[in-house]
């Protein structure tokens, strides 16, 4: 691989972007031949896409994906292996692939561009393969010399993060969908072209969080776990992981005590949390989000009554131009919050 260049990317300045974010992937350790320090760019937009969908899937659950627990290396030992680092290294290594892919497809990259491996060929009956299909081969080269090249440990918790990492690059794969174009005579679709394109990031997570709920737990050796990084531990993945289980993740040790502040595992509690009552149109984590991230955890809900500025009385001006008035109106919100008094109690309901 010739010499390798070893730097941090602090995603919080690289672009404006990520400044106008509330927090960002900061200390992302990437590690490659210098023939590749084109794609650092894209891998940090990858890698914050998605860090930025792990906190959409986990808004209203008690582990929210909280920044201390983005740091993908093992090397400093601090790292648990629970399902919730299963999920923070699949969905990192897809979104680093899939934005590789993107830009691919896109042209922003000199040696790259679509896949037209397939094109002339016959897909199935009445269509054949055409048109610009987007790249994931070369997508998925480029995020696993990145990503997978923060392990550099040989123990179980460094391969349960490699299978993870290549779990949410199959996950790419598995959500992409073909496109399809008709050509005949006025219309008539007598045959069709069709190519392979990304489905939107958002299903990725989805897909990935449905993976997170249904997650193996893998028994090993308690004894090797804890020898951390050590050489001791150098099996291969297939030694360890069932190869059918290639599509899924997994973790080794249970999920932690969500509901209650833990310094040194870094965990903050839901104490102060926001949740969600009496609203329509809602996800079912929404919905039951009170109950789930106060009084599952021995807290109340509390309701606090806030001013908050909305666009209103909108007309349409010709031409073409809509004018609103700024109105100010009262919004109830919720917050679990401990009781007077109380002594600082644990939860009741499970981990997650």
């Amino acid at each position: 691989m010739g010499d390798l260049f070893m730097f941090w990317v602090a995603v919080g300045t690289c672009c404006a972007t990520f400044r106008a974010s509330a927090w960002s992937v900061n200390n992302f350790l990437i590690t490659g031949p210098k023939a590749y320090l084109t794609y650092t760019t894209s891998v940090a937009l990858g890698a914050q896409s998605g860090i930025e969908e792990c906190k959409f899937q986990f808004a209203w659950e008690r582990w929210n994906c909280p920044e201390n627990a983005l740091q993908l290396s093992t090397h400093n030992r601090l790292r648990s292996a629970t399902r919730e680092t299963s999920f923070i290294h699949a969905i990192s290594s897809a979104g680093v692939m899939y934005t590789i892919t993107k830009n691919c497809s896109m042209g922003d990259f000199e040696n790259c561009g679509c896949d037209e491996s397939k094109n002339g060929k016959t897909g199935g009956h009445g269509w054949i393969w055409g048109g610009c299909s987007d790249n994931v081969e070369f997508g998925e080269r480029i995020s696993k010399l990145f990503v997978d090249s923060l392990e550099k440990g040989k123990d179980a918790r460094a391969l349960m993060n490699l299978h993870n990492n290549r779990a949410g690059r199959l996950a790419v794969r598995a959500t992409m969908k073909r496109t399809c174009k008709c050509h005949g005579i006025s219309g008539s679709c007598s045959i069709q072209t069709c190519w392979l394109q990304l489905a939107d990031f958002r299903e990725m997570g989805d897909y990935l969080k449905a993976k997170y709920d249904q997650a193996l737990k893998i028994e090993m050796d308690k004894r090797r776990l804890r020898a951390g990084n050590s050489a001791e531990g150098c099996w291969a993945p297939s030694e360890v992981f069932l190869p059918s289980a290639d599509a899924e993740l997994i973790f080794l040790e249970e999920s932690p005590d969500y509901c209650t502040r833990n310094s040194s595992l870094g965990i903050y509690g839901t104490e102060g949390r926001e949740c969600l009552q009496n609203s329509h149109n809602t996800s079912r984590w929404e919905q039951h989000s009170c109950g789930h991230l106060c009084t599952e955890c021995g807290l109340q809900v509390e309701e606090k009554r806030t001013e908050a500025m909305s666009s209103c009385n909108c007309k349409f001006q010709w031409c073409c131009t809509v004018k609103c008035d700024q109105c100010r109106h009262v919004v109830n919100k919720y917050y679990c919050m401990r009781s007077p008094g109380s002594a600082q109690s644990q939860g009741t309901g499970s981990t997650r």
